[in-house]
């Protein structure tokens, strides 16, 4: 799953750097601001239901082996369900969107392309989570690097075909290019699903009963969470333009700093997340398997693994990237900038790492209600340093911002494992 993810983190980080000199920084701007309503709809219609899905198959599976494949056919009909009522509603209310929650107008044509990448993924993130529960990474992983590689192939094609008819390019040959990626992923799913699950499973004594009440029943409060935390993620993200307006720069101008932090110094932060989120991923059913075996052992040495791993990946990261950072501005973006927010940004690496494998360890444990506390915490901070500070200070302060958000996140992750589950296994 890593090695999926290490081509495709490397795919998308050239990616990247050619649309930043495809489209510019405004426009990679403008293609940055519709990802809140692509992660809202994730959360609405298929975040709670892919993380329940992993772990009642990985609880399930040993006592009932036609478990998994009953909950995944109820996972799909709930997600599918949702995804086409959130596709209408993107496609209904696209003008409204733009204008009055985005506060950018020239976002309103790529919404309605948006909504069609939804269907496509909600179904293919379902059966990642079947594949999760069952320890078996192969397909979301080859998945994954093929949504990214069709992705970009597709842009390029767009690309090539615009410049011989001499068009010009703006954002919305990436958006298409997203639409594509999700729906080639959706089609390697569906087909991989066929083809190795035709085995019928053999009946057992034991059946779980109430699949699709299981499923809603832990699935409504952890997405309820889940679009809680990006709502406030979205509004975060919709506010910074504006703000950077008080603290003087112009609307494009505004667009273009925040293109160069989201489009490319946070893309080179985030690469090797790869690691971490291949962890975070395959960590839960593990623990929710433990757990229900009630192997306390198991549980303390992961979480105590987990944490000596993460801040010493972390530091490499960090210093890696205040010895790189400069370098990989000027030469890879061409931008001064971006390597001054990606050597500013390094130092929130071990803490990012390491809060998003405990918050897997947090939901694997079935305490879902402590990642949303903390993750919600850190958001408010962000938050807070966006509104007040920027206008006064500049987009430091929300870096500054997002490295005492982590450290909050991270540390209260460290107490809570402590105290509900290290402190009473020593």
């Amino acid at each position: 799953m890593t090695a999926a993810g290490v081509l495709g983190k490397i795919i998308g980080f050239f990616y990247r750097i050619f649309l930043s000199r495809t489209i510019g920084a405004e426009g990679l701007g403008i293609y940055q601001l519709i990802f809140p309503i692509s992660t809202i709809c994730f959360a609405i219609t298929v975040s709670g239901l892919g993380t329940s899905l992993s772990k009642f198959i990985a609880e399930y599976k040993d006592q009932d082996p036609t478990a998994p494949k009953r909950f995944l056919r109820t996972c799909l009909l709930f997600s599918g369900i949702l995804s086409l009522t959130a596709m209408f509603v993107l496609f209904r209310y696209s003008s409204f969107i733009a204008g009055h929650i985005l506060l950018e107008p020239r976002c309103e044509p790529f919404i309605p392309i948006l909504a069609c990448s939804i269907p496509f993924a909600s179904i293919h993130s379902c059966i990642h989570g079947y594949y999760y529960g069952k320890k078996k990474a192969g397909v979301p992983a080859v998945s994954s690097f093929m949504e990214q590689f069709i992705r970009v192939l597709f842009v390029f094609i767009l690309y090539r075909i615009h410049t011989e008819q001499g068009k010009p390019m703006d954002a919305s040959i990436a958006v298409w290019g997203l639409v594509f990626g999700e729906a080639g992923a959706f089609l390697f799913c569906i087909t991989a699903l066929l083809i190795s699950e035709k085995k019928a499973a053999v009946p057992s004594g034991f059946k779980v009963r109430g699949v699709g009440k299981k499923l809603i029943s832990y699935s409504v409060p952890l997405s309820m969470n889940r679009l809680a935390l990006t709502l406030f993620a979205s509004f975060e993200s919709i506010l910074i333009p504006s703000r950077l307006g008080l603290f003087g720069y112009s609307q494009s101008d505004a667009l273009s700093v925040y293109g160069v932090l989201t489009g490319m110094a946070l893309s080179i932060i985030m690469f090797p997340t790869v690691l971490t989120n291949s962890v975070s991923v395959m960590i839960l059913p593990v623990i929710s398997e433990a757990d229900s075996k009630h192997n306390t052992a198991k549980i303390s040495q992961t979480i105590y693994q987990t944490i000596f791993a993460c801040l010493l990946f972390g530091s490499l990261c960090t210093a890696g990237f205040l010895l790189t950072g400069r370098w990989i501005g000027d030469f890879l973006f061409g931008n001064a900038l971006a390597g001054t927010f990606i050597r500013m940004l390094s130092f929130i690496c071990p803490f990012l790492f390491l809060s998003s494998v405990l918050s897997s360890i947090l939901h694997g444990l079935g305490m879902p209600g402590y990642p949303f506390v903390l993750n919600l915490a850190g958001s408010l901070i962000r938050i807070c340093f966006v509104f007040f500070l920027i206008p006064a200070y500049g987009l430091r302060a929300y870096l500054i911002g997002m490295l005492v958000s982590q450290i909050v996140t991270s540390v209260c992750c460290i107490g809570v494992l402590w105290k509900k589950r290290l402190k009473k296994s020593r």
